[in-house]
Parts: structure tokens; C-alpha cells; sequence
């Protein structure tokens, strides 16, 4: 990448450039044009770029997500979560088990605690998702994260309120998961109890 020609523009749908801050002068640059520049994840519109909303005098706006997250994206992202939890807990629990040497009480030390699993998945998620990443590890493995309606970081307060209300999206029978198929923003019942998102990285 020239260092003097930081821009990549996407016109008619294509990457085109490098391109020089002045270069960008001769191009019909809208407020809504997909511009990326080195140090950035991904494409951003021209208005969010603070350099091109002064050279242009665009005002930035806040625009909603368009790009949400698959079902099955959402449900490897959980799975790779509580696997990452059952393997702490069980090495926890082996460990134990240096000063537990019965059988019965070794399955009861294994068996009695687990519903704690959930528990720490609970408060886990809801500290990851209020963080500046906005997403647990399954999540950003699936470059996938939790926002508000309009793409924003949500609070841990929102962050708590959404994760207890899985519950909702539980009973019955999963179908507040499943009710994600009908949803135009693929949101799950605990989404819509909180209003949130889960949102995928643009593709280009």
C-alpha cells in the first residue's frame, strides 16, 4: 500500500485506487460511498471517516446495521463458548479430585455443581458483549458481535436483561430461537426483550 495513497474507494460495486486525500477531490464521492484505508477492518461509508467529512462537509450519520448475524452462526458461536466453559470447569473439577477419592463422591463433585455451568455463561456473556469487543469468544472467532438497534455498544445492564431472557427464547420448545427465521433482523425473543442485534462484518 502507497503510503501517500491511503484510499480504496468502491465504485460500481468494485474496489478501485490506491488514491491520494486530493485524488478523492476528482471523484463523485457521496456521503454513502464505500471508502477503506490502512488500519481499518473493513469498508466504512465516507461520511464516517472524520478527514472526509471535513474535506467534504459531509455531517456523519448515524446509520442502522444491515448485515445480521445466521442462526448457525449464532448457535457455533454459543456451542464454542460452553465447550470453552465445560473444559475449565471439568479441569477444575479433576483437579479436585487429587483430594476426592471415592467413586460416588467424585461423580457427585462432577455432577452437583454443573448447573453452575450456565450460571458463568450467563454472567460471562453479559460482561463480553457490554465490552469494547461486544462479543464473546464463540462470537469473535464467527466475527460476529451484539449491538443496539442502530449498531451501537450496549450498556451491561441491556447486556444482562438480554442474556436472562433467553430464558424466553427457551420455552417452548426453542422457538424463541427459531422465531429468528421469521425475523427480518434475524433476532431471537431475548433480542427483541432488549433490543439488540447480533451483527456480521460487512462483505464486499
Amino acid at each position: 500500500m502507497n503510503p501517500d495513497k491511503p484510499y480504496t474507494v468502491v465504485i460500481n460495486g468494485k474496489p478501485t485506487g490506491p488514491y491520494s486525500l486530493n485524488e478523492l477531490n476528482a471523484l463523485n464521492i457521496l456521503p454513502n460511498t464505500f471508502i477503506r484505508k490502512p488500519g481499518m477492518d473493513d469498508y466504512k461509508e465516507a461520511h464516517a471517516i472524520p478527514e472526509l467529512r471535513e474535506l467534504f462537509g459531509f455531517k456523519f450519520q448515524k446509520t442502522a446495521p444491515q448485515y445480521f448475524a445466521a442462526f448457525d452462526q449464532r448457535l457455533l458461536a454459543s456451542v464454542i463458548d460452553h465447550f470453552l466453559i465445560v473444559i475449565v470447569y471439568s479441569v477444575i473439577i479433576l483437579t479436585s479430585y487429587i483430594y476426592i477419592q471415592e467413586k460416588q463422591e467424585r461423580i457427585m463433585a462432577f455432577l452437583l455443581p454443573f448447573p453452575l455451568v450456565f450460571l458463568i455463561k450467563l454472567i460471562y456473556a453479559s460482561f463480553a458483549e457490554a465490552s469494547k469487543s461486544q462479543a464473546t469468544i464463540g462470537k469473535k472467532l464467527l466475527n460476529i458481535k451484539v449491538t443496539d438497534l442502530e449498531g451501537s455498544r450496549i450498556s451491561i445492564g441491556i447486556s444482562f436483561v438480554r442474556n436472562f431472557s433467553k430464558i424466553l427464547s427457551v420455552i417452548p420448545f426453542f422457538f424463541g430461537y427459531l422465531y429468528s427465521f421469521l425475523n427480518k433482523k434475524n433476532q431471537c425473543w431475548h433480542d427483541i426483550a432488549a433490543n439488540t442485534l447480533v451483527i456480521k462484518d460487512r462483505l464486499i
